[in-house]
């Protein structure tokens, strides 16, 4: 999806929500964001750091992660790894600082992970894959993380734990943009929102864009996903 002058914040301590029908560009913005490809022209501001494109053949240097962490729609677990060793895998890529492993622990407990963790990715759910792909994002302790529909596949019990997880890590300080058709979340949790359509923000502001959309636009997405949620 070609998105054309999109802008979007992700501040520290904050949920910012991506909403949008299916191909309006949301997980192309996600990857961008979190510099894993590449924008043809534009800016990504990460803290004090601004990449510009274009910026050559490569991308610029240094590279976010693990400041910046991502979980993809399609995770990207390793499949001959249990999970156990793919969470451990980002861990030791950013060293063993003290008190890792307590923090692996407490993850793996919170996102119901533990019993899965000598199983390898083709053993569990998708649902399931999709927490132990959360876990490895958290366990490198990132000041940004941006999420692909991480609760599609949970149930509803599950979509709720989750969901008052992300916002204890937003009140911990943390920044998250979320991708996502739960509505009501973003209506709740979210202190910015950007509505996606065909690659452009058609609206984006606070929550309260929801309750009252300036655009027909998103009035109609919203009278759509409320009807069939």
């Amino acid at each position: 999806m070609i998105l054309r002058d999109v802008e979007a914040v992700v501040a520290p301590g904050e949920i910012t929500a991506i909403i949008g029908p299916s191909g309006s560009g949301k997980s192309t913005l996600l990857r961008i964001m979190a510099l894993v490809e590449r924008a043809t022209c534009g800016t990504v501001s990460i803290d004090s750091i601004s990449y510009e494109f274009p910026g050559g053949e490569k991308f610029p240097q240094p590279r976010p992660w693990p400041q910046v962490s991502m979980v993809f729609q399609q995770l990207f677990l390793w499949p001959h790894l249990t999970l156990r060793r793919n969470i451990l895998l980002a861990s030791a890529a950013v060293g063993n600082r003290a008190g890792w492993i307590e923090e692996y622990d407490n993850l793996a407990e919170r996102l119901g992970v533990v019993e899965l963790l000598d199983r390898h990715p083709n053993e569990v759910s998708f649902g399931q894959r999709q927490r132990a792909a959360l876990a490895r994002a958290l366990v490198t302790r990132p000041r940004y993380l941006l999420l692909d529909e991480v609760t599609s596949a949970q149930d509803v019990e599950r979509v709720r734990e989750l969901l008052a997880y992300l916002e204890e890590l937003a009140d911990d300080g943390m920044g998250l943009a979320v991708v996502t058709h739960l509505i009501g979340f973003a209506q709740h949790a979210a202190q910015r929102v950007v509505f996606l359509d065909q690659g452009e923000v058609i609206e984006s502001g606070t929550r309260e864009i929801l309750s009252f959309p300036r655009t027909e636009r998103l009035s109609h997405f919203l009278s759509l996903v409320l009807s069939t949620g």
